[in-house]
């Protein structure tokens, strides 16, 4: 879920096309996260704990997100579904990708380095940014083609927002084979089934909205403010100018993330990370940011919550079966 270099975990490239594809396609409730009169003042955190790495810290918002292993599973039903409605038109869709019931949430940079081992071994090299690649596209005949894509149209002119909506609407369908082909295709029919099914579904970026809004106010936080000019002012005293934890420092790219300039930067990284304890205090006010933006948005978040759950025993159902 920074451009250019984002501190909070950037969302997996299925959400991410998911959001492109289905733009508003569902409810426009997205939450009040200004309800509260207190929004604009800075949340009380208590007692700071020391923290350094942060692979496997937990928040507020985690049960409305899906997790990696979940949305595996929902990138593999989505697929299935898929695969059904080309079935429709006598095709069928063979990239049908498999869940990985070992994938486990990774915040290991969401304040940038703080793996002392992992600094030491690879720099700046983010290994869950080496996101796979799905197997390219075999070449499609023009009617398969239009089944899975739907056709070309002009995204200033409404499509169904929900399934509900689509299979009563003639908007941007087509013909083949004389059976109707929905507005976007396949692929839009299949992630309306999976994540806007009726009218009233949350929009499925809302949680991740949620958690974007925290982690950028608790980036411009008066605590994590200081936090971030002591572990600057320290990095500087060892002889490297950088501003911001979460950003590689001047002078490494992708060519040299892993070298050892690269590692000893790092190292000296983590080492100001871990005397500052800056993970420790921005961890504490993001988790207070996002508990804040839970209580205001209870009820939004329980329709999420029981839509998610939805969504899984359907995917659950659909991956046992296909």
């Amino acid at each position: 879920m920074f451009p250019p270099r984002p501190a909070l975990p950037a969302l997996a490239a299925s959400a991410a096309a998911l959001a492109l594809l289905l733009a508003g396609c569902s409810s426009s409730d997205g939450g009040n996260s200004s309800g509260s009169g207190d929004s604009g003042k800075e949340p009380a955190i208590g007692t700071v704990p020391t923290l350094l790495a942060s692979r496997d810290l937990a928040f507020p918002l985690d049960p409305y997100i899906p997790d990696p292993r979940q949305r595996g599973l929902l990138d593999q039903a989505q697929d299935v579904l898929v695969d059904q409605c080309m079935q429709r038109y006598g095709f069928r869709y063979p990239l049908r990708r498999q869940a990985d019931p070992a994938a486990k949430k990774d915040n290991a940079r969401r304040y940038g380095v703080s793996d002392a081992a992992e600094a030491e071994r690879i720099g700046y090299e983010n290994p869950a940014a080496k996101a796979a690649q799905r197997q390219p596209q075999p070449p499609l005949g023009p009617n398969e083609k239009l089944v899975l894509h739907g056709l070309d149209v002009d995204p200033s002119k409404p499509v169904p927002m929900s399934q509900e909506e689509a299979e009563k609407s003639d908007v941007a369908t087509t013909v083949v084979g004389g059976q109707r082909v929905p507005a976007g295709g396949c692929l839009r029919e299949s992630a309306l089934k999976l994540y806007a099914p009726s009218k009233d579904t949350v929009d499925l970026m809302v949680p991740q909205n949620f958690g974007f809004e925290a982690f950028a106010r608790s980036r411009e936080d008066s605590r994590v403010r200081t936090a971030t000019t002591s572990w600057s002012e320290c990095m500087a005293k060892h002889g490297y100018a950088m501003n911001s934890p979460v950003d590689q420092p001047p002078g490494i790219d992708d060519a040299n993330i892993s070298s050892p300039q690269a590692i000893a930067i790092a190292k000296q990284d983590v080492d100001c990370k871990k005397q500052t304890n800056l993970v420790g205090t921005w961890y504490t006010v993001e988790v207070a940011y996002q508990k804040r933006l839970a209580e205001q948005n209870a009820e939004t978040l329980d329709r999420v919550k029981k839509q998610l759950d939805e969504r899984l025993r359907l995917a659950a159902s659909l991956t046992t079966a296909g």
